[in-house]
């Protein structure tokens, strides 16, 4: 056998085929990314369930939302919807979105109104719900320095992981969390989730103290978000 020097071996490899070049794997950046997970535990009956989530739509069809996500040299904002329940329950009703503009909002609405919301009836596990949605923004296909998790709840943690630990974790992966405590069950939620529950700089409490305040709390939350 002959041997093989550096010549021959250089002249081999420069006879195979090309490697074609990679795809890119850049992601494109948005201005923020908002997951908003709604409570579908036992605290919340089907009526309830049905009114977050039409809450959430008309939310996006209104104009204040079309101009957040529309305002010139805007790259657009990330949306997704989640509900949860008890621990590792986090459920994807509507998977992640980019919107641009008023029509990307009215479409994003439009799918919440056909999402199946379901029921899941048992404990309240807000600490896992925190910590599963700290993985659905570190596996999203974009990139963003603003990365916030909206929880709309009217009860407290009873099952799972500590949300005094959750909150840490997220304020750690750079995502700040807010809530929106409906009070038709505890006055005294929105002190509990300060306490508890949000993390991160600027992070705060809105609370609607019956359903027919609900929808108007919720918009301004959101705006308030996203700009």
């Amino acid at each position: 056998m002959r041997p093989v020097t550096r010549r021959s071996l250089m002249a081999g490899l420069a006879a195979l085929p090309a490697i074609p070049a990679m795809a890119s794997t850049a992601q494109p950046t948005v201005e923020a990314a908002l997951v908003m997970a709604v409570d579908a535990s036992a605290s919340i009956d089907r009526g309830l369930l049905d009114f977050q989530l039409r809450g959430h739509a008309a939310a996006f069809r209104h104009r204040a939302v079309a101009q957040a996500v529309s305002r010139p040299g805007s790259k657009g904002i990330a949306v997704m919807l989640v509900q949860f329940a008890g621990p590792e329950t986090l459920t994807t009703l509507v998977p992640w979105r980019v919107l641009k503009s008023d029509q990307d909002c009215e479409d994003f609405a439009a799918t919440i109104d056909a999402a199946p919301g379901v029921f899941m009836g048992g404990s309240t596990a807000l600490g896992s719900a925190v910590v599963q949605a700290v993985a659905l923004f570190d596996s999203a296909p974009f990139r963003t320095d603003r990365r916030t998790l909206d929880i709309v709840s009217n009860g407290f943690s009873n099952a799972g992981i500590d949300p005094r630990s959750a909150r840490g974790y997220a304020a750690g992966a750079n995502v700040t969390v807010n809530a929106l405590a409906i009070l038709n069950e505890y006055d005294w939620l929105d002190g509990y989730f300060a306490e508890n529950v949000i993390a991160g700089r600027g992070s705060f409490v809105r609370t609607a103290d019956n359903l027919s305040s609900f929808a108007a709390v919720l918009l301004g939350k959101l705006v308030t978000e996203m700009v």
